[in-house]
């Protein structure tokens, strides 16, 4: 009876040293974490959990590398670990951070916006600036990326981005050259890109975007000279504001972009156009306008004979005398 008696409590001791390291593996996986403030994490491509672990120890987002792991492996399920970064909030549970990490929430959203009309070197002056990218902006040709806002991690290359970007560009200009109008101009996607650079940067009135592109394709159906004065900039700048009044040596030079001295659409683009002036360049609106002028209200007045255009001018040079700038 004695012996019995021994292994009962025997028994009962072990039921008890059992029971305690259950609760604290349990407690230690659903309990608070040792983290003091919200901070954020990031789990590189193709790490493994050990590695995370070890970095969560590391970080103090979790009090052992070893135990997250272990319980990790027991409680955690079989989700992988999705690179990117993550929000983790103070005193996260061991539990609660493997969830965040294998995606269920809190992930960073970093985003670098790239302006309609923005040209190529300004694109790269951004891209550098952004330090939590990594590696050289990869030499961008004008045109080649989609205006709009791209989502990032922390410490993906500059190359990457600049390749979702153009890769963006590639299909929206896919599709959009499978929609065009019948009457449309270009006669390929990559003229289709050259108009829009145009239309892009006349007119920063997106009502007026298709009555633009409707006038530059009148003037190409007709071999007129464009006359675009951005075009005579892009050589110039690179797209970049020139801060001046144009010379009449830049008007008159002769060079692949400058459609004062040219029939025909420029060489190249020169900006890299939304998707709102790739559309209108594509369907352009049906009018007779050839000629364009400022309004003095931020757009422009439309005519279609010389005459209505030169009082057009005339109106306009009357607004400029009264606000001194003439």
């Amino acid at each position: 009876m004695r012996h019995a008696g021994r292994l009962r409590i025997i028994a009962l001791a072990l039921l008890l040293v059992v029971g305690a390291y259950g609760v604290h593996f349990f407690y230690g996986w659903y309990g608070s974490g040792p983290l003091v403030k919200d901070t954020t994490f990031a789990v590189p491509e193709g790490a493994s959990l050990a590695g995370v672990a070890e970095k969560l120890e590391a970080e103090g987002i979790v009090a052992s590398a070893g135990t997250f792991r272990n319980r990790a492996r027991l409680l955690g399920g079989g989700e992988p670990l999705k690179a990117g970064e993550y929000t983790i909030p103070a005193h996260a549970s061991g539990s609660a951070v493997l969830a965040i990490l294998q995606g269920e929430g809190g992930e960073v959203r970093r985003m670098v916006t790239i302006p309609e009309g923005m040209p190529a070197i300004m694109v790269q002056e951004r891209l550098a600036a952004v330090s939590l990218l990594t590696g050289a902006v990869p030499t961008l040709a004008e045109g080649s990326v989609l205006p709009d806002t791209y989502a990032f991690q922390r410490g993906e290359s500059r190359t990457a981005v600049v390749t979702r970007m153009q890769q963006a560009m590639a299909r929206t200009l896919a599709r959009l050259w499978a929609e065009r109008a019948p009457d449309a101009v270009p006669r390929s996607p990559e003229e289709a890109v050259i108009l829009a650079s145009i239309v892009e940067k006349e007119t920063g009135k997106p009502s007026e975007r298709r009555m633009v592109a409707g006038l530059y394709s009148n003037r190409l159906r007709q071999g007129m000279m464009l006359q675009a004065d951005p075009t005579i900039i892009y050589p110039i700048t690179h797209g970049k504001p020139l801060g001046r009044r144009i010379r009449q040596s830049e008007i008159q030079a002769v060079n692949a972009y400058n459609t004062y001295t040219m029939v025909g659409l420029p060489a190249a683009p020169i900006t890299n156009p939304g998707k709102a002036s790739i559309e209108a360049a594509l369907h352009p609106a049906k009018t007779g306008a050839l000629y364009m002028v400022a309004d003095g209200k931020g757009g422009h007045l439309f005519a279609s004979t010389l005459p209505e255009h030169n009082a057009n001018v005339a109106r306009w040079f009357a607004i400029r005398r009264a606000r001194g700038e003439l």
